[in-house]
């Protein structure tokens, strides 16, 4: 079954054909161009070191190279957005040529503390209603990017959890507000799903990982419950968190990213974040060598991945249906 094609953002084809013909200065010779990345992931965690892997991968092919031509100064938290704010003042003291913005939280901060350094973002979600750009084809200012979801994907989760659990009757939408300040679009589209599903939702906002624990434990005293988690930067730094509660509690739940599921979640559904980082590096690359941020339509992802966790659906007694094992981009076993 053909998966998803993510939606084109209005206008952005035809900007960022016209882009490709703009003259280009000449980059500034005999000196390392210097890159700042403001992530809010620990240092340690795998999934951080495979994104800055994969934006390492993407501008080798475009001929930086990180020591030769290229400087990487690399700011992190581990999911605390408190910390992004003092890090991204930190970043801009370095005087970079250009900062990567890993989630909506790391591109707030830093348009805090400048409006003049440029700044290519990854993993945004609702850039022009976070007020970060003036629009889609022509975001302006400093700032532009790649975003991963649309909010109509709420409703794609609540029925992908209903195909794979059928006798789920109630759902808990996880996010920390702090972190994921766009979560009340995701929850007013699964709320308007919900009923047609006969479904009860119940919005779940959780600002540490006691409450967290505290909340998922109160929601599955009564039956029939499973989870949705919004993609978020507390739920990826807690994720092992998450997921451990979820099969302590016997919760079927949907997430956003791959590496939920290969971490034993039971189903994830979203876009790959590795594609998403190497393709970055164009803009990067053009940026870096004259092009104007503001000039850069924002683009969507163009590979979205449905994984399945068979073992999770086991021990949960699920018996995933062929229709939704076809659709499946990989199969955990």
């Amino acid at each position: 079954m053909k998966r998803r094609e993510f939606i084109t953002l209005t206008g952005c084809a035809a900007a960022l054909s016209s882009l490709w013909s703009l003259p280009l200065s000449a980059q500034p010779a005999n000196r390392p161009q210097r890159v700042g990345i403001l992530m809010g992931i620990a240092e340690s965690d795998p999934e951080g070191q495979a994104r800055v892997a994969a934006l390492q991968r993407g501008l080798q092919e475009l001929g930086w190279v990180d020591g030769r031509n290229l400087l990487f100064d690399i700011r992190r938290t581990a999911g605390e957005p408190e910390q992004l704010r003092p890090l991204a003042e930190e970043m801009v003291q370095l005087k970079p040529d250009l900062i990567i913005a890993a989630t909506t939280s790391a591109v707030a901060a830093l348009l805090q503390v400048t409006r003049t350094v440029p700044i290519v973002f990854v993993q945004v979600i609702d850039p022009l209603g976070s007020g970060f750009i003036s629009s889609l084809a022509r975001p302006g200012g400093n700032v532009t990017g790649f975003v991963t979801f649309e909010f109509s994907m709420g409703g794609k989760w609540l029925e992908t959890l209903k195909q794979a659990a059928p006798r789920v009757t109630r759902v808990a939408l996880i996010f920390n507000p702090q972190t994921a300040p766009f979560s009340s679009s995701f929850v007013r589209l699964i709320e308007e799903a919900a009923p047609s599903l006969a479904i009860e939702t119940t919005a779940m906002p959780v600002q540490n990982s006691v409450e967290l624990e505290s909340k998922v434990t109160a929601f599955a005293a009564k039956a029939g419950g499973g989870l949705i988690v919004l993609p978020d930067l507390f739920n990826t730094s807690h994720r092992d968190t998450i997921v451990a509660a979820a099969a302590r509690h016997g919760l079927p739940s949907v997430y956003p990213f791959r590496y939920f599921a290969t971490s034993g979640g039971l189903i994830s559904d979203g876009v790959d974040t590795g594609e998403l980082y190497r393709r970055s590096a164009s803009y990067i690359d053009r940026i870096l060598k004259g092009a104007k941020p503001g000039d850069l339509p924002i683009q969507g992802p163009s590979k979205f991945e449905l994984v399945i966790n068979l073992r999770t659906a086991k021990a949960l007694g699920l018996e995933i249906p062929q229709m939704l094992l076809a659709r499946a981009d990989e199969v955990l076993e």
